[in-house]
C-alpha cells in the first residue's frame, strides 16, 4: 500500500485547497441566494437550513434536489442563471476563512505548491479571490473548476486534475476540506486529506490518511511536521 503524504514514510509535494468554507467564507450569502429561489419555488427555507443541506453540494444537484421537493420545473437555465448571480454576489459579499491570510504565507514558506479545486466556477473563484486579496495566492493556472468541467466533486476528477497538472501522484498530495462531499472527493482520488471541522461529527469516509484540525492556524504546524517526518 503506498504511503499517504501526510505519513512519515510518504512524500508532500502538493496542497489542494477546497474554496468554499477553508479558504473564502462564502457559503452563507451562497446559501441565502439559493433559500430565496427556494422560496420562489413554494419551498419554506431559511438561509441557515439551506446552508445545512446545501454546502458542499454543485448547483445541479441543488437544482435536482428542489426540483424534487417542490415539484416545480426550474427550468434548463436555472444553474447558468444562479451562477451569474453568485459572481456578482461574491465580488462585494466574500470574505476570507479566518486565518486564511496568514496560513497561505505560512505555507508559502514550507515552499509547498498549492492548488485550488472547488466545485465553484473559475469566475466565481476569481471574484472571490480578487475581493479578499488572494490572487497572488492563486493565479488563473492554479484554479481548477470542477462545475467548469462538468465532473463537479463528489467526482474525484478535480483533485486527480490538479495532480496530473502539477506533475505529481495522488499520493503525494493533501486536500484540504470541510464537506463530506469534498472529503469523499479526495478519498475516491486516492489522496490524503486534512478535514477544517472544529466540531461534529466526522464524515462516512474515514481512512488513515485524514486528519481533523479546527482553525487554520493549526494547518501550517501540521505540514510542518509532516514534512520534516519525511526529511525534508
Amino acid at each position: 500500500m503506498t504511503a499517504s503524504a501526510l505519513d512519515a514514510a510518504g512524500v508532500l509535494r502538493l496542497v489542494i485547497f477546497d474554496c468554499d468554507g477553508v479558504l473564502i467564507d462564502s457559503e452563507g450569502p451562497s446559501n441565502h441566494l439559493i433559500a430565496e429561489l427556494a422560496r420562489e419555488a413554494g419551498l419554506s427555507m431559511s438561509g441557515a437550513e439551506a446552508e445545512a443541506r446545501f454546502a458542499g453540494k454543485a448547483l445541479p444537484q441543488v437544482q435536482r434536489e428542489l426540483e424534487a421537493e417542490s415539484g416545480c420545473d426550474l427550468g434548463a437555465g436555472w444553474v447558468d442563471d444562479v451562477q451569474d448571480r453568485l459572481v456578482v454576489l461574491m465580488r462585494h459579499a466574500a470574505e476570507p476563512i479566518d486565518g486564511a491570510g496568514a496560513m497561505l504565507a505560512g505555507l508559502r514558506d514550507l515552499g509547498v505548491p498549492h492548488r485550488v479545486g472547488s466545485n465553484s466556477s473559475v469566475d466565481e473563484m476569481e471574484a472571490k479571490f480578487g475581493r479578499v486579496g488572494f490572487v497572488d495566492h492563486f493565479p488563473a493556472t492554479r484554479v481548477h473548476s470542477a462545475r467548469d468541467m462538468g465532473r463537479p466533486k463528489p467526482d474525484p476528477h478535480v483533485y486527480r486534475h490538479a495532480a496530473s497538472v502539477e506533475g505529481v501522484a495522488p499520493s503525494q498530495c493533501v486536500v484540504i476540506e470541510d464537506s463530506d462531499t469534498g472529503v469523499a472527493a479526495a478519498h475516491d482520488a486516492g489522496m490524503a486529506c486534512v478535514l477544517l471541522r472544529a466540531a461534529g461529527p466526522l464524515p462516512p469516509h474515514v481512512w488513515p490518511g485524514l486528519r481533523r484540525i479546527g482553525h487554520l492556524d493549526e494547518l501550517v504546524p501540521l505540514l510542518r511536521d509532516v514534512l520534516r517526518s519525511q526529511g525534508r
